[in-house]
């Protein structure tokens, strides 16, 4: 195992989380409204993240640190509220497709942000795998990846892929903070910020949300794959650098296959197949290359 394996394995982790997350959250929009199931899920993970931060000492969340923790937790909100909202106005796959320009985004605002050295190996891993993120939609579906008509939905999708890679370079920034705090902080904040927003959901859809039991544990799973996900990838980003952890992101196209296939019965076609092992190839080749000494400049005051 190289030194970075520890890392993209943990990173991997996450990312399978995070796509349970989005899994869970798909069925509960079958029935609920998006902002409904949106505030529900960061509520959720603001109750498990406060029980592991009791059962883990409580590590104080210092003023020095509220900066950075609240500029990340305002693009974690950001990057949810476009996201799903984007799924309105776009196909799953244009939404699925165009959002795996976060990792390539990485990489610069990396270099920009925490004074990361660039390193070619994982440029080029990066547009590797968004080669094969294109070669896994082809043929999937009759819609295609048509943008005429949607400005709107396609600048979401854009917006929360630039929020996204934001995000991760604020984890790798305050990394050093421990996995914990980060995802406290991070279902917290996105949480508070939500709530003046709770007007616009009709009193009907709450009063069903609270009183269909069966739909409980689905909002209390999202916690968890949400506090699953982060924390792996708190770990990760606390270990390597974020350039080197972008390519892993790709991953999430085969978790979002089989999740798909699993609770959906959404067919997993061979393109799939084909473009997730350029993805694993170019993680792999990626995790190869030797780790650069530059340690994270940026550190919010």
């Amino acid at each position: 195992m190289t030194g970075r394996t520890p890392a993209l394995l943990l990173a991997a982790g996450g990312v399978a989380g995070l796509c349970a997350l989005d899994a869970v959250v798909k069925h509960l929009q079958l029935h609920y409204p998006v902002l409904l199931v949106v505030f529900m899920r960061y509520v959720a993970g603001t109750a498990i993240a406060a029980v592991v931060w009791q059962v883990n000492g409580r590590p104080p969340l210092t003023r020095a640190m509220w900066r950075g923790h609240g500029a990340r937790g305002v693009t974690v909100a950001a990057t949810a509220f476009l996201f799903y909202w984007s799924l309105t106005e776009l196909t799953l796959a244009e939404a699925v497709t165009l959002s795996f320009t976060a990792p390539l985004l990485i990489p610069p605002m990396a270099r920009v942000m925490l004074g990361e050295r660039l390193q070619r190996a994982n440029i080029v891993a990066g547009l590797v795998g968004f080669a094969g993120v294109l070669i896994a939609v082809l043929g999937g579906g009759s819609e295609g990846i048509g943008f005429a008509g949607r400005g709107l939905g396609l600048a979401a999708i854009l917006g929360a892929s630039v929020t996204y890679a934001l995000t991760a370079v604020l984890m790798r920034a305050r990394g050093a903070d421990g996995s914990v705090l980060l995802t406290l902080s991070g279902a917290l904040i996105p949480a508070l910020l939500f709530v003046p927003t709770l007007p616009l959901i009709d009193a009907a859809a709450w009063s069903a949300a609270l009183a269909d039991r069966a739909a409980w544990p689905y909002f209390i799973a999202t916690g968890v794959f949400g506090n699953i996900g982060i924390q792996l990838l708190a770990r990760a980003y606390a270990r390597a650098e974020a350039q080197v952890l972008a390519p892993v992101e790709f991953t999430g196209l085969i978790w979002a296959a089989a999740f798909g296939w699993l609770f959906f019965g959404e067919s997993v076609r061979p393109e799939v197949w084909a473009g997730g092992a350029i993805i694993v190839a170019a993680g792999l080749w990626s995790a190869r290359t030797p780790p650069s000494p530059t340690p994270p400049r940026w550190v919010a005051p």
